[in-house]
């Protein structure tokens, strides 16, 4: 949520207002979508990623205004604990090179953004939850001091009325709880944009909710929270019962969560927005100027400020967006799925993957979404971030026969979606060279059954046979994990365990 929000008190006549507003910008937003008065397609891709801070020990470090003082760049911002930081990526049409071009841009960012961490003895770790958090790093004092995450953590801890229960069964269970929604900040994601017309917004978002499962199988990397081995992608269970406003009681009656997967397929971007004010109450009911359905009569474009506000109030893992660039009005989907990391080749492999698999589907002419339910693909997702890369999902069968069944991720990435992936990238007009290259590694993790959350796993287990004590051999394997990070070598490539301890000569 980058808006600029001052906090403040929030009156009581403010909500009624601000609801007010909210179904006037979704009008506005409805005679633009009929007016056609969105942009033409542009094929333009954007990409964030979240990223952790971390001294040469591995633990975090709660720096992120000392370290964006020295990076001196609007490239780089704030998130929402101090040892957080996001890099922005400027949109770029998809077509020819632009895979290498992103990797070489990441590169060079990351390198200069690591230099200047080094200078004050931290450095930068793309991963989805730093393995070395503890629950007192995860705490109030330590949000970023920025007026909006204050204002959103109030709201949020005001809407709930009680302390947030964490609650994670995998590997082990954690249960704790919190009093802000400062364990949020542990998950850190890769945000990929893909900038839509209005007709096909409908089949990116479906198709990108139907692969959102396997996104998470082949690019899992958060196993560890608190000191406990959960799921593979633990990122979803912990933001979404960090964000949860709802109280047992509200949970108990079916009120659907923030951080939400959704519960049906759509036929148009005002769906979702709708959906949005139907079910969620707002957390910031701060009032624009504009009055949009005025605008909209002068022959203007409103900003809708209520409604994208609200929009990002709203934790869903594609998330419709509504912007305005050089005065033209557009729509993108936002898949907020992956976790950070391990590497940039195997940033740029899970977007190549995406890209590619989401316009294949979206242009098939039996669109998966009208062979696999809506529960399914919950349940795939679901399923995904349990197990990571040893996940078995439900996908529409082959052949004239029809129905689904069970397959296993690997297998069905290999067999079926890989080659779906490279035919949408050449629709793309992506360069064949890089095409093959970035799909190769996904290939690899497939091939090897590995991401970045089993190396984690694995090297973490290995250490503790060496010996190691549970907090040490988390230290180790995050230590591990930042050296064969900033090699750059993609993360299938890289030795399970902790390197062998020098042997003094003589």
């Amino acid at each position: 949520m980058g808006e600029k929000v001052v906090a403040g008190a929030v009156d009581l006549a403010d909500r009624r207002s601000y609801r007010k507003k909210l179904k006037e910008c979704l009008t506005g937003l409805e005679r633009l979508l009929d007016e056609k008065r969105f942009d033409r397609p542009q094929n333009l891709m954007g990409l964030e990623i979240e990223l952790n801070l971390a001294g040469p020990d591995g633990m975090p470090r709660m720096m992120n205004a000392e370290v964006l003082e020295r990076i001196a760049s609007r490239d780089f911002q704030t998130e929402l604990a101090m040892f957080n930081l996001e890099v922005n990526i400027a949109p770029h049409r998809l077509g020819g090179r632009v895979l290498d071009q992103l990797a070489e841009e990441l590169r060079t960012g990351l390198g200069y953004a690591h230099r200047k961490a080094n200078e004050v003895d931290a450095g930068i770790v793309m991963i989805g939850i730093l393995p070395t958090l503890g629950k007192d790093d995860l705490v109030s004092a330590n949000l970023s001091a920025v007026d909006r995450y204050t204002l959103l953590n109030d709201q949020i801890v005001a809407a709930r009325g009680e302390d947030f229960l964490l609650d994670i069964d995998g590997v082990e269970r954690l249960t704790c709880t919190s009093s802000s929604i400062a364990p949020e900040a542990a998950c850190t994601s890769v945000q990929l944009h893909l900038q839509v017309t209005p007709g096909r917004f409908a089949d990116v978002w479906n198709a990108a909710q139907a692969v959102a499962a396997v996104q998470i199988a082949v690019g899992a990397n958060a196993p560890f929270l608190f000191g406990r081995e959960l799921w593979r992608e633990s990122r979803p269970p912990l933001f979404q019962q960090s964000t949860d406003t709802r109280p047992p009681e509200l949970q108990a009656q079916g009120v659907r969560p923030r951080t939400w997967f959704g519960e049906r397929w759509i036929e148009s971007a005002y769906d979702l927005f709708e959906e949005n004010l139907r079910y969620f109450p707002p957390l910031l009911p701060i009032l624009d100027e504009e009055q949009p359905l005025d605008v909209l009569d002068a022959g203007g474009i409103p900003s809708l400020a209520e409604l994208v506000l609200h929009n990002g109030t709203v934790y869903r893992w594609n998330r419709p967006v509504y912007g305005i660039a050089d005065g033209v009005p557009h729509l993108r989907v936002e898949n907020r799925v992956l976790p950070a990391g391990p590497t940039v080749t195997d940033v740029i492999a899970n977007t190549a993957f995406y890209y590619g698999l989401v316009r294949a589907l979206a242009e098939d002419a039996r669109p998966v979404w009208s062979r696999l339910s809506f529960d399914a693909a919950a349940r795939n997702f679901d399923a995904a971030c349990r197990y990571g890369i040893d996940a078995r999902l439900e996908w529409p069968r082959r052949g004239r026969f029809g129905g689904t069944e069970q397959v296993q991720a690997v297998a069905l990435v290999r067999d079926e979606l890989l080659p779906l992936a490279a035919a949408g990238l050449d629709a793309w007009g992506v360069e064949p060279a890089d095409r093959d290259h970035y799909l190769g590694v996904i290939e690899e993790r497939c091939r090897l059954r590995t991401n970045g959350a089993a190396w984690q796993a694995a090297t973490y287990h290995r250490a503790l046979d060496s010996g190691l004590a549970r907090d040490a051999a988390l230290a180790a394997t995050t230590r591990r994990y930042c050296e064969l990070m900033h090699v750059g070598e993609p993360v299938h490539t890289w030795p399970v365990g902790l390197p062998a301890p020098a042997v003094p000569l003589g």
